[in-house]
């Protein structure tokens, strides 16, 4: 599969239920800013929760987030909804 088709995926599972739609520029910025990823909570919640987490990992490569900064990111996001992600633990 080639990245723009792991792009497609992630998005389509991302912005499925939601009419505000996010690319991928816009979703590596709510990965990497948690006060503007509380204004998109579903879709990151669904990144988080929904892709599979080899999907996460080469999604952050793609827009060059570390490794160490989503994990963190994820348990930054995972202490304010309440939620648990399996990047987290």
């Amino acid at each position: 599969m080639t990245m723009s088709e792991h792009l497609a995926l992630v998005l389509t599972t991302v912005n499925a239920p939601y009419s505000e739609q996010l690319d991928g520029v816009a979703l590596a910025h709510c990965l990497s800013d948690l006060d503007l990823a509380k204004q998109y909570p579903g879709q990151v919640s669904a990144f988080l929760g929904e892709v599979p987490v080899e999907q996460q990992m080469e999604f952050a490569a793609a827009h060059q987030i570390a490794v160490d900064d989503l994990k963190a990111f994820a348990v930054h996001f995972s202490a304010w909804s309440g939620e648990s992600y399996q990047l987290a633990a």
